[in-house]
């Protein structure tokens, strides 16, 4: 925890209180005077009365000196962010807008959440959950709720619909898990990264107990920091052109979205408008599906692909052989 600690006041930015530091009396053989007063109750209530008018006074000033607002009480080590905010305005965002954004209330350095990227072992995820009879027939259901969301994607885009289906199951359980890390935070924290104060806090208060050297963290830390910056910037474009509330969109721990968990970059870029409504919204069934069967188009799916080379481009959509396999197992489970 990190306190801003003045000459006069001290701000907790935690619980966002202003505090008077109080003088330690020193105590010796001499402090027992011979003459020592012990006030009576009157006397009480009046120093009482006196302390808190003087109080007051000093508060007054300080605010008038430090206008603290609600809106503007940052969250937890939120004040990391500043470099940021200068890189991201210096790289053509508006400064106002960047100014609003990070000044909501629900700001803050998400420690906890990024320091999963460094511990997080794929291994411990159990796929056979999603193949099994009570998973299929969900599918199976998924399949009959949104069939003319399904067929109209696989006649536009060649995608088979029982792979689309499999991996909304496996991605989010048909869109009623997708993730409750708030992505503003989540990325900001990341890109924050490539300042080593940053990297500091997260070190010192997440993962200095953790089987990791300094220097694989650091180099590890400074790489994600990379990425985290480019899909920072694709989800404030992303936000911006959809006019959504950046600071109110949550998903993943690795910053994914919506039914389909696409990155931000890939919203931009690949993102589709299924529901013809004029906005893409992944937390939309209709615009999942579609955005999920352009993907996959877009990186070589055609009707009647061989296995090898499905397995290749499913691998494009999530690095894992486990995912892959439990995704063409689900389709395989679904035409049988």
């Amino acid at each position: 925890m990190y306190h801003q600690k003045k000459t006069i006041v001290n701000y907790h930015p935690h619980s966002g209180w202003l505090s008077f530091p109080a003088k330690r009396e020193k105590r010796g053989h001499d402090s027992a005077s011979k003459f020592q007063f012990y006030p009576g109750a009157k006397h009480r209530v009046f120093f009482k009365t006196i302390n808190f008018i003087i109080s007051v006074g000093v508060m007054l000033a300080v605010l008038s000196i430090f206008p603290f607002t609600a809106a503007a009480m940052p969250g937890p080590y939120s004040w990391l962010f500043e470099s940021l905010k200068k890189r991201l305005v210096a790289d053509g965002f508006d400064e106002q807008r960047i100014d609003q954004i990070y000044t909501a209330p629900n700001i803050e350095f998400a420690g906890e959440t990024v320091s999963n990227y460094f511990t997080y072992k794929e291994a411990t995820l159990n796929y056979k959950q999603f193949t099994s009879q009570k998973s299929i027939t969900n599918a199976r259901r998924y399949l009959k709720t949104y069939q003319n969301e399904l067929t109209h994607a696989e006649n536009t885009f060649g995608v088979d619909k029982t792979v689309i289906t499999a991996i909304i199951l496996v991605e989010t359980r048909f869109g009623t898990y997708t993730g409750n890390n708030n992505i503003l935070n989540t990325l900001s924290t990341m890109a924050s990264l490539k300042n080593h104060a940053n990297r500091d806090v997260l070190w010192r208060e997440y993962l200095n107990s953790y089987k990791l050297s300094r220097k694989k963290y650091d180099k590890k830390a400074l790489r994600k920091a990379n990425w985290a910056y480019r899909e920072l910037k694709a989800f404030l474009s992303y936000t911006a052109r959809e006019d959504m509330n950046p600071s109110g969109i949550y998903g993943s721990f690795a910053g994914a979205m919506g039914i389909a968990q696409f990155l931000p970059s890939n919203i931009l870029t690949l993102g589709k408008d299924g529901n013809k409504d004029g906005t893409i919204d992944l937390y939309t069934h209709a615009d999942a599906i579609a955005s999920i069967a352009n993907y996959l188009k877009h990186y070589g799916w055609k009707p009647g692909i061989d296995r090898k080379n499905a397995f290749t481009i499913i691998y494009r959509y999530n690095h894992s052989k486990y995912y892959v396999n439990t995704v063409l197992k689900i389709s395989d489970l679904l035409k049988g």
